[in-house]
């Protein structure tokens, strides 16, 4: 029998030791994939949290705000998505990989919302991160996150396209990852 994790306390996350604040910031995102709801009622702790200076706390809210949304109302999510899809052209890297799990947890919850993040997921392909390799595994990440919905894609002429620009890509992980996506979108 799987026994329910203990939620810790909030304040753990302002801990000055850090192992105490890494590990409540791995159990709020373990709770927040297995039993979001019991998350919910703490959102706008973590929303705050996505202004974070400190990156893991900053990270850590991104992936638990991704996961809690679907049990908001429809205009408390549009706001979320909008600050998730300023993630993917902040330039860091780890900003953007954890911006682009979020965004595909949050279609799978939200198909009503696919559309816009497809296309925000696609755009990445024009921003500009700290380097060349970074943004070539920001492709493979975005690639990762379609492909968790690729039979459900609307726009797939858009996103072949993409998939096909990324069968070129100079990292072989990427590439990779491209040359699957694109034999499934054939099928």
């Amino acid at each position: 029998m799987n026994k329910i994790p203990a939620i810790p306390k909030l304040e753990a996350l302002s801990s000055d030791n850090p192992k105490i604040k890494s590990g409540a910031a791995k159990q709020f995102i373990a709770i927040s994939q297995l039993h979001p709801k019991r998350l919910s009622p703490d959102l706008d702790f973590f929303i705050n949290l996505l202004d974070n200076k400190n990156y893991i706390m900053k990270w850590m809210a991104i992936d638990v705000v991704g996961n809690l949304l679907q049990f908001e109302d429809e205009s408390t999510k549009k706001s979320l998505l909008k600050r998730m899809f300023t993630f993917l052209h902040e330039r860091k890297l780890i900003t953007a990989a954890h911006a682009i799990s979020a965004l595909g947890t949050i279609v799978q919850a939200n198909p009503e919302h696919r559309k816009s993040i497809i296309t925000q997921l696609l755009k990445t392909e024009s921003y500009t991160y700290e380097t060349e390799e970074c943004k070539n595994i920001v492709m493979g990440k975005v690639i990762v996150a379609l492909n968790n919905f690729a039979d459900e894609l609307t726009n797939k002429n858009t996103v072949r396209e993409f998939v096909v620009r990324q069968t070129s890509n100079t990292r072989n992980a990427t590439k990779k990852k491209a040359e699957q996506l694109l034999k499934k979108l054939t099928l």
